[in-house]
Order: structure tokens, then C-alpha cells, then sequence
């Protein structure tokens, strides 16, 4: 079934045009399976921008546009909002667009809507992994709220029914779930697990990764401890090895082959384990993101996943693949990230997390039951959130979408499309330095200059915001913030593809405009400094031929 979906226009009211589809969902039914029923597509589902959120049918308190009375006016003002966040909120969370934040009040699968009505393009929420307010989820979740919500101390269907279709999609040694509340969560988790199946303490994590922000994952995320000014240091037992990226990293692959690449960035992590071994100690893991997000979309060379894991073995360490950003299919033609390095790849630990309750926090570390085993000889584990049934509800529902709306294919298709036609923008436009990814999960590296290089991150931020004027929300990644990142909710369509691909092509076409008049301009300025100090110093010549201080003239006065 097909929902229509379009642009709307500056004015943000009445029914949106119907120039672009996106996948809506056919599912209903208990959430332990898939059950194909006839539901209304997402549009009859789901009130419009101009509806009032108290008039579902919409029959009053219809937007009129930008300027006039709409739908969300009992809201306060959006420079309200934000003289109340700069007063309540801690100015070091993040809000995108600092300098003018977008006031987001509604959304409806792959756009967002701010109060006045304007539509924008999501291209980054990967944590809408379905769509916003899919109502598939929606449905699933207020249906076990209003049924019962308690803590996991109870035997409940939903995390059993849960537990075994997420092992269904990963190797059968990975058979034994821990619910809980974030990717954070499950990555400090992971961390413990390794602690107790090993008894070693030293980790060994990538440059440039983020694997979360609770005080065990900052110590193995130098994304945040490597930022300047942070009081949070690398712990003496975590090492950290060169980030695999053949475009910028250590080891570049305009310098040496991709085989030579490889092998100097797994003997990074050989070195590590020495080093760990040289002190009398053996290592407890290794962990690492399947594909990096925050340091910059970065995909790994071609089996070096599965050379590092059976060095960390043979030094006496776990495996953990974060898959909290990449997992749930995003990268289309395997359920995880890692299945993209090699099919007999297993981890030892998989950790999962944003995409999977699509907005709702839920999460999960996945393992061998000799893990599991190991620690339950510690303390007993419990999370009061962890894998509750309201939780569960919409994580099933979740899987339910992504199986009967075919989203991995749907990745593939749409995925591939857009890399494509990334790439044929490149030879027109100097600034794409790199087009990199898989599936939904792609990355555009900017630079200055291809032949060294050089991060254009300035131009990088112009483009995010003539963007956002083009109302297409993305956002930037990287150690330089120079990568434009593009993780969309995966109903994301061809037409939504071209759209952002015709936009991305105009403003590429005026920056590199705007870089190359600055460019000259400053060359211009150069230019004319170079002159003058050369007719300064020419004159300086003369009047110390003529046997006067520099610049004498009238009797001394300079």
C-alpha cells in the first residue's frame, strides 16, 4: 500500500502534493509475528500539518500558513520556547542549528514539521528507523500501554517473542539477549561482559569512534575525550588504533594499494595486543562501530574486521561490533553492518540500539551463552526499563515493518540510486572529495583541494544550511565536521533521492562559486600587499642611498 507525500510549500498548510511515495506499512496483528491485513495508508492514518491536534478530522482550527492562525498556535512561540531551553536546558546539549534552531512540532515517516507548518526533508534521523509516528508502532505501543507496563521480573511474551527474532537474524552462536534503555547502556554492558568472560581490563578501540556518553563509553570514545577542553581523558588501559579509512586516515589509498592499506592498519592492532602482552596482561576486547559514523562515514577496507577479531582472540580478548547506528538493515543487503566484511563473521558481543524502538528507548547486547554464563557468576543484573512490554511492543512492531514493508530492499534500491547519482555529480564539482557507504548509510567527504585532500569543513557548514533553507535536513560528521552524513528513516524514496540530489547539485554549483571568489579575492589583496611592500622597500633603498632614515621628507615628519 502507498501513501502520497510531497513538498509543502512555504506556507505549510492544506494537503501535501502528491509528487513523491513512500512505503507505508501492511501490518497489524499481534506483534510476535506478521499478520498482512487491509489498513488505510499513512496519510488517511495520520492527521495533517493542518489539522488540530485536538480535531483529528481536521474540521477546525485548520492552518492558514506561515503567517496566519495554525493548527499548533496553542503551542508557545518558538522564541519562547528557546529563551525557556537557554534558561532550563544545559547549554552543552546539543541543538542543531544554534544559531536559529528549527522548533519541531510533528512528524509523519521520512519529514518533520515545524509549528508554523513548513515540511522538511529528514535525511539524518536514523532513529525514526521506520519513519516518524509509523502507525504501525505507534498502534503497538499505545495498545500494550494501555494493557501493562511493569518492569522484566515477569514472564511476558513480548521479550521472549523479541529475543528470538532478533537472534533469528544473527549466527546462531549469538543466542543469549540483556535488554536495556540506550546504545550507551548497551555498550557499558558489553564492556562488563568482557570483563567477566576474560578477567583482562585492557580495550582496544578506534580513533575517532563514539560509542556513548555514560562514563565507561567516554573512556573508550575518543570522538568525545580527544575534544579540546574535555576534563574526561583516555583511561591507561584502553588503546586506541588508527580509524581504517583508506580517503584520510593514517594510511591513505592514493599512497599505497588497498592490500598494503589493509595489512598497515590490522598491524596497528597487532601492535596493540603486543604492547598489552609486553606489560604482562591480556586484552578484554576489542570494539569497534561495523562501519564508523562519527568519524566520518567510514567503511572498512575489505576483510579487515575479521583479520582484527582473530588477533584480539588469540590475545585472549572479545569481539564487540557496535551496530547501534548501523544495524536493523540499514545497510540493505544484510540485517548488520558486519555481514558486510565477511559472511562468516561472528562477534562475540553485538550491541544494538537507536533504530530499534524508533524513537522509544530500547536496546540490546546480544551474545554466546559462554558470555552470558560467565557473568551471571557475578552479581544478579537488572534494569528496571529494560526489556519491559511497552518497550518490546514497539521494537516487535518495528521488525514487523522492516519485514513486510521490504525497508532492506528498499535501502538497497533508494541506496544505491543515491550513491550513484553522487557520484556522477563528482567530476562537476571539485568540492566531493569522497562519496562513500552502504545502503542508507552514506557519506559526502568535502574537501578543498582532491589532490591533498584538505577538509572544506566551512563550506561543508554552508551547504547544511542552504539546505535547511531548501527545507532538506542533514548534518555533519567527521574530526573535521567536513562529512555530510546521510541516514535517513529508511522509507525514504527515489523521488525523495532525486530531490536531494538536484538541490545538492545547485548549491554545490554556488559555494564552489562562493569559495572561488573569496579565493581570488584573497589573492587579489595578496597581490597588492606583495606590491606595496615592494614599492615600500624600494623606496626604503633610495632613501638609504640618499643617506636619509627611511621615509624622511619636510623636515622629518614621517
Amino acid at each position: 500500500m502507498v501513501a502520497t507525500r510531497g513538498r509543502s510549500r512555504a506556507n505549510g498548510g492544506g494537503n501535501a502534493s502528491a509528487d513523491n511515495t513512500a512505503t507505508s506499512a501492511g501490518v497489524s496483528g499481534n506483534n510476535g509475528g506478521i499478520k498482512k491485513a487491509s489498513k488505510p495508508s499513512v496519510k488517511q492514518q495520520v492527521p495533517s500539518v493542518s489539522q488540530s491536534p485536538a480535531s483529528p478530522s481536521g474540521s477546525a482550527n485548520s492552518a492558514k500558513g506561515r503567517k496566519g492562525k495554525c493548527a499548533w498556535d496553542f503551542l508557545r512561540q518558538k522564541h519562547e520556547t528557546k529563551s525557556m531551553r537557554d534558561k532550563y536546558i544545559a547549554s552543552s546539549c546539543q541543538l542543531f542549528f544554534r544559531r536559529d534552531p528549527l522548533k519541531m512540532v510533528r512528524g509523519s515517516m521520512q519529514y518533520m514539521y515545524e509549528q508554523d507548518g513548513t515540511e522538511y526533508l529528514d535525511c539524518i534521523n536514523n532513529v525514526a528507523h521506520v519513519g516518524h509516528c509509523h502507525p504501525h508502532v505507534v498502534q503497538a505501543g499505545f495498545k500494550q500501554m494501555r494493557t501493562l507496563q511493569t518492569n522484566n521480573r515477569y514472564l511476558h511474551d513480548h521479550i521472549v517473542t523479541l529475543a528470538e527474532r532478533l537472534c533469528s537474524t544473527l549466527p546462531s552462536q549469538l543466542c543469549v539477549c540483556f535488554f536495556v534503555n540506550s546504545g550507551s547502556e548497551a555498550n557499558d554492558l558489553a564492556q562488563r561482559l568482557a570483563l567477566y568472560y576474560t578477567k583482562n581490563r585492557d580495550g582496544i578501540c578506534l580513533d575517532h569512534a563514539y560509542h556513548g556518553h555514560v562514563m565507561s563509553c567516554i573512556g573508550i570514545s575518543p570522538y568525545k575525550f580527544m575534544h579540546g577542553g574535555s576534563e574526561e581523558k583516555k583511561p591507561d588501559h584502553i588503546h586506541v588504533v588508527p580509524t581504517p579509512d583508506r580517503y584520510r586516515g593514517k594510511y591513505r589509498d592514493d599512497q599505497i594499494s588497498m592490500s598494503e592499506l589493509t595489512d598497515a592498519y590490522v598491524g596497528e592492532v597487532q601492535s596493540a595486543c603486543d604492547s598489552v602482552a609486553a606489560a604482562g596482561r591480556g586484552v578484554s576486547f576489542f570494539i569497534s562501530e561495523s562501519m564508523q559514523s562519527c568519524g566520518g562515514q567510514v567503511i572498512f577496507p575489505p576483510g579487515y574486521l575479521r583479520r582484527v577479531y582473530d588477533i584480539v582472540r588469540r590475545s585472549g580478548g572479545v569481539c564487540i561490533a557496535d551496530e547501534v547506528q548501523t544495524g536493523f538493515g540499514r545497510v540493505g543487503s544484510k540485517w548488520w553492518a558486519f555481514q558486510l566484511d565477511d559472511d562468516q563473521l561472528v562477534p562475540d558481543i553485538v550491541t544494538i540500539g537507536k533504530p530499534m524502538g524508533n524513537g522509544h528507548p530500547i536496546s540490546a547486547v546480544i551474545t554466546t551463552p559462554a558470555i552470558a554464563e560467565a557473568f551471571r557468576r557475578g552479581p544478579d543484573y537488572f534494569n528496571t526499563y529494560g526489556g519491559n512490554p511497552v518497550s518490546c511492543a514497539i521494537a516487535l512492531a518495528v521488525l514487523d515493518v522492516i519485514e513486510q514493508d521490504k525497508l532492506r530492499e528498499n535501502a538497497v534500491r533508494v541506496g544505491e540510486h543515491l550513491k550513484r547519482r553522487l557520484q556522477e555529480m563528482q567530476p562537476r564539482h571539485p568540492m566531493m572529495g569522497d562519496v562513500r557507504g552502504a545502503g542508507m548509510f552514506l557519506g559526502i567527504d568535502m574537501v578543498l583541494c582532491r589532490r591533498t585532500r584538505q577538509p572544506a569543513g566551512q563550506a561543508a557548514e554552508t551547504v547544511l544550511w542552504r539546505l535547511r533553507s531548501e527545507h532538506i535536513i542533514m548534518s555533519l560528521d567527521g574530526p573535521h565536521e567536513n562529512i555530510l552524513k546521510f541516514k535517513p528513516p529508511m522509507c525514504f524514496s527515489l523521488a525523495n533521492a532525486d530531490q536531494l540530489c538536484d538541490t545538492l547539485d545547485r548549491i554545490f554549483t554556488e559555494v564552489e562559486a562562493d569559495v572561488a571568489a573569496s579565493a581570488a579575492a584573497a589573492a587579489a589583496a595578496t597581490a597588492v600587499a606583495a606590491t606595496a611592500a615592494t614599492a615600500a622597500a624600494a623606496v626604503a633603498a633610495a632613501a638609504a642611498a640618499a643617506g636619509k632614515p627611511d621615509g624622511e621628507k619636510n623636515g622629518g615628519c614621517r
